[in-house]
């Protein structure tokens, strides 16, 4: 190859005679159709001509992970089906454990070089490889090879990655191998793999993958009119661009993502390399489609080896967009999607209304790679006791479309193409949950009392209509928390007084006579609504969210209030306000309930026949103001979940800093008896509305302390109960007291060994 020459055709011309060559009738054809090597002969004999390199090879994974020669110009013809190379053997295995291109003046004297003498490749020196991408992941390795010491240059490397790319999509499409060649061949991941992550949602599913908003593949990859499709692709990036600005704007177009998540995308829209490689990538010879596949393809695999989990997320930002911009070329909006009978959705991370979107009876579970145990996805889907696993760290990139997966939310793992013996094993384990749930359920109408005679009132935490089904399933007594943002975060604007009421009334008639507590509209932070302008905070979680929000845009907090108090005419109504951190912040919060009670009045409609007003305890400077506080409060509600993130100042959605301190420590349990004794001199009731209530060990603390009003998740409410029947709280409070001012950072194992002890189902 002349030294900084280009291919002697355009890339175009060579991807029309490689097109050409596949389907028989290019000009190396000689009548019919064209045997498998033979088309792979001609396709290495074109790609060689054009780019006048005197060796071009085709090398493709076997299932073993070794890298084969599948043909050849150039080398040993009596190589190919000969030479393979180990995974990371050689150029070619470093190309492919890259996912990138290497070029190389003299690739003998690389450190890397593997010499296979069956090729014949000794007299040459330049060398340039490119990988068969396939979903992020090298299927095989394409490479041009010449005698003279020379490095190629951008626009070669450009070319060969365009070649590479169409090559990808023929061989996984079976258009260059026949689909018996193909079965040794890794088109993508198929042996059986396990990915350890968190747990977000206890339970166990084994059924088939569904990608959330699987990525539209490219129908056609060659551009029959270029000036076309760089016309579309203009048009398309346009259009994304436009309606990312409306959401920016409006706050129109998804339901739920923070405002900072907006910006980002638009921010990545406007990226120059990424609209360059896009452009550079059609005017090579690709679709519009196809140039979007392959961009996303390049930095999934380049981003992929990152450990900087910033720019690892940077993958994803462009992920999703490219997902976005190959819907706007296909004219496509996206809706619900049909679901197998047993659909294990997987997701990057999704928001509260993406998971609703999807039916319930056939979706049982949920495996995400980002996320946290507070995240809204996990909370719906306790809800809704779907099993979720969370923190799988590369899991798309290891799964197909309909991929057989265990989502194991029990110890917080996923089984990729499990083994049947795998498959039988869980099966079993979910009979026993099965038989353990149908106890549960023959508990559902015993009180909780404990053995020593103390009475527990178990409710249950909701937010959405389908949590109201659980009240008679689980036979809790009531609902301790109602999140009343559920409504406000999966609607596309903002919800009408008369919907707002709708839900309320709904909620109050299927409680029928048992108590429902409704907290106040709990956004901000994490929880950023599309339609509310909304400035952008540096520590979210610690400004204007929740009450203070409420306080901010009283109008927003009045027409709430003035919904429930209409809902509940003539009924028990139990409001809330969350995030409560001085005691003039109540005050002021409790006034507006008087104001929407005088308003009511004046017009003659009718009130709640008993209204009580409580306060969320969840901010650390109340533990030396409960004095103050509680004399104003018809009952209170410990939100332990950022309580606990506030006094360990460590955001509960990090993952990173999340799992520093156990909930079951002293300090934590020394503030929750601060509380418990405070409310029991004033007489003020109490109840715990966090995570904690939910599950069986740390409920044993929280009722040994002395709380006797849990609220917990619909499937807790079971173990939780199983647990109260089983506990003496005499005998827990002496052992638990000395755990108190232990100076460790966690009394978990204490207390187990405590609960064991004394024969506590903990």
């Amino acid at each position: 190859m002349p030294a900084g020459g280009a291919m002697t055709r355009g890339p175009r011309i060579l991807l029309r005679q490689i097109r050409e060559a596949l389907g028989g009738a290019g000009p190396l054809a000689s009548g019919g159709a064209t045997p498998a090597q033979d088309r792979l002969n001609m396709v290495v004999q074109i790609i060689a001509r054009s780019m006048v390199a005197e060796v071009c090879s085709i090398y493709l994974r076997r299932a073993s992970g070794e890298l084969e020669l599948f043909a050849t110009e150039g080398l040993n013809p009596e190589a190919v089906h000969n030479t393979r190379l180990r995974p990371g053997e050689g150029l070619v295995g470093e190309v492919a454990r890259m996912a990138q291109p290497i070029s190389l003046s003299d690739a003998p004297s690389h450190p890397a070089f593997s010499y296979r003498p069956e090729t014949g490749e000794d007299p040459y020196h330049a060398f340039l490889g490119a990988p068969l991408l396939r979903g992020g992941r090298a299927i095989g390795v394409l490479v041009v090879q010449n005698r003279t010491e020379r490095r190629y240059d951008e626009e070669e490397v450009e070319d060969i990655q365009t070649i590479a790319m169409v090559l990808s999509e023929t061989v996984s499409s079976g258009e260059l191998l026949e689909q018996d060649e193909l079965r040794d061949v890794e088109l993508a991941p198929h042996r059986p793999e396990r990915l350890k992550g968190q747990k977000f949602g206890d339970g166990l599913a084994v059924g088939q993958v569904v990608l959330h908003e699987a990525p539209l593949a490219p129908e056609k990859l060659l551009a029959e009119d270029p000036a076309m499709e760089e016309a579309r692709l203009k048009l398309g990036l346009a259009s994304l661009k436009t309606g990312l600005d409306a959401m920016l704007d409006k706050g129109q177009g998804l339901a739920g993502p923070s405002f900072e998540v907006l910006e980002t995308y638009r921010m990545f829209a406007d990226d120059r390399g990424w609209n360059r490689s896009l452009e550079e990538a059609v005017r090579n010879g690709l679709t519009a489609e196809a140039a979007v596949d392959r961009v996303r393809n390049e930095h999934r695999a380049r981003f992929a080896q990152a450990r900087d989990p910033y720019i690892r997320e940077r993958l994803h930002d462009f992920e999703d967009l490219a997902d976005r911009l190959l819907r706007v070329l296909a004219g496509d909006k996206p809706g619900e999607r049909e679901l197998p009978d047993d659909a294990i959705l997987v997701a990057r991370n999704l928001g509260p209304a993406d998971l609703l979107e999807y039916p319930r009876d056939k979706l049982k579970g949920l495996l995400l790679e980002e996320g946290s145990a507070a995240s809204h996805a996990a909370i719906v889907a306790r809800a809704l006791q779907i099993p979720c696993v969370g923190r799988l760290m590369g899991l798309r990139d290891r799964l197909s479309e309909g991929d057989i997966v265990i989502a194991d939310g029990e110890t917080g793992e996923a089984y990729l193409r499990p083994r049947a013996d795998m498959i039988e094993a869980v099966q079993s384990r979910m009979a026993v949950r099965d038989q353990r749930r149908a106890q549960f359920a023959q508990l559902r109408d015993t009180p909780a009392v404990t053995l020593d005679g103390q009475r527990i009132t178990l409710l249950t935490n909701a937010g959405l209509a389908v949590d109201l089904e659980n009240l008679d399933e689980t036979g809790a007594e009531g609902i301790g928390l109602f999140r009343t943002e559920f409504q406000f975060m999966v609607s596309d604007e903002l919800p009408r007084l008369d919907a707002q009421t709708a839900l309320y009334r709904l909620v109050l008639d299927a409680a029928g006579d048992r108590p429902v507590t409704f907290r106040t509209l709990d956004i901000g932070g994490d929880k950023v609504l599309p339609y509310l302008e909304a400035e952008r905070e540096e520590n979210p979680a610690l400004g204007r969210r929740a009450i203070r929000l409420g306080l901010d845009r009283p109008s927003l907090l009045r027409m709430q209030l003035r919904a429930l108090l209409t809902a509940a005419a003539g009924r028990e109504l139990r409001v809330m306000f969350p995030m409560i951190a001085t005691v003039d912040e109540f005050r002021a919060a409790r006034e507006l309930v008087d104001v929407e009670c005088a308003w009511a009045r004046r017009r003659g409609r009718a009130l709640p026949a008993l209204l009580r007003v409580g306060a969320m305890v969840e901010c650390p400077s109340l533990l030396w103001h409960l004095d103050a506080l509680l004399p104003l409060t018809d009952f209170v509600s410990i939100g332990t979940n950022d309580l606990f993130q506030y006094m360990y100042a460590a955001d509960r959605t990090n993952p990173l800093v999340s799992d520093r301190y156990d909930p079951l420590s002293p300090p934590t349990l020394r503030a929750l008896q601060t509380i418990q004794k405070a409310c029991a001199d004033t007489g003020t009731p109490v109840s715990i509305c966090g995570e904690l209530a939910g599950r069986p060990l740390e409920a044993f603390a929280l009722i040994t302390l002395g709380f006797t009003r849990l609220s917990a998740p619909a499937g807790g409410i079971g173990p939780v109960k199983r647990m109260i029947l089983s506990a003496d709280l005499t005998a827990a409070r002496r052992g638990l007291n000395n755990l108190l001012n232990l100076s460790t950072g966690s009394v978990r194992n204490e207390i187990e060994s405590l609960a064991r002890k004394l024969n506590v189902s903990a």
